[in-house]
């Protein structure tokens, strides 16, 4: 069976990291430093920061802070937020960031999306996408300040996959973020059948079988995961977490 990745998804905003839950009513969780010195560790596959206010707040990336957390990371480091032109792109894969998460440049200017690729590659960028359902049951993809994007989830994949060129997609379900419900696999399975590049699920991660059930029974190549990661337990305290990957994989 082809080894699948478990990737913690540190949200932060700011100034420390934090957990929400559907995207809302943020907790804080502690330093980010001291996080990626446990996950290296325990030595996890990759390693996710996204900062979530820092496009809503208009910030540019805080590149003096990336710069020590891709540097204490030994494992691949992705970042996500407040990136906007080419020269962020370029600043952060020199700190040492191996793939930049984006999202709502992806509306803004996705020209500029296809200029990293052409010059760094497809596998630099990850394309994110906020889904969730709407007043009429239909999941959609939406922006970080809550609009619906004009196309369908299956159109949007598509158009990031074909057209913008990323390397791979994060599909992040905003109503099971933080409910350690499971992913949405329905959605991920489907999406899974109509792009060629790596698929990561997240949202909603509870358990080993909720992994095993988005990696193997679906075929998903990657798992981010949130509350498992940062919690000894449901409605328990912070402990920096992550599951032993024997308990995770499935023998052929």
């Amino acid at each position: 069976m082809a080894l699948k990745r478990i990737i913690p998804c540190l949200l932060y905003d700011g100034s420390g990291l934090i957990k929400t839950v559907k995207f809302k009513n943020p907790s804080y969780i502690g330093d980010p430093i001291n996080a990626i010195k446990i996950y290296n560790d325990k030595e996890v596959d990759e390693l996710i920061l996204i900062d979530v206010n820092a496009s809503k707040q208009k910030r540019r990336p805080n590149f003096d802070k990336i710069a020590d957390m891709a540097g204490e990371a030994f494992m691949p480091f992705s970042y996500g937020g407040g990136v906007k032109t080419f020269d962020d792109f370029a600043t952060l894969y020199k700190l040492g960031v191996e793939k930049v998460i984006v999202n709502s440049i992806i509306q803004e200017d996705p020209g500029v999306i296809k200029k990293v690729v052409a010059h760094y590659g497809a596998q630099s960028v990850v394309a994110c996408i906020d889904f969730k359902k709407s007043l009429f049951g239909t999941k959609l993809p939406y922006s970080y300040i809550g609009n619906k994007i004009k196309y369908s989830l299956i159109e949007y994949s598509s158009y990031l996959a074909e057209d913008i060129g990323v390397g791979e997609l994060m599909l992040y379900s905003v109503d099971n973020d933080g409910t350690w419900e499971g992913y949405d696999t329905e959605v991920t399975g489907r999406i899974l059948n109509h792009v060629n590049i790596p698929v990561i699920a997240c949202g909603g991660c509870g358990s080993i079988d909720d992994l095993k059930k988005v990696l193997y029974d679906i075929g998903a190549n990657a798992a981010a995961i949130g509350s498992m990661a940062v919690y000894s337990k449901r409605g328990m305290g912070v402990l920096i977490n992550f599951p032993e990957r024997k308990s995770v994989i499935i023998e052929d």
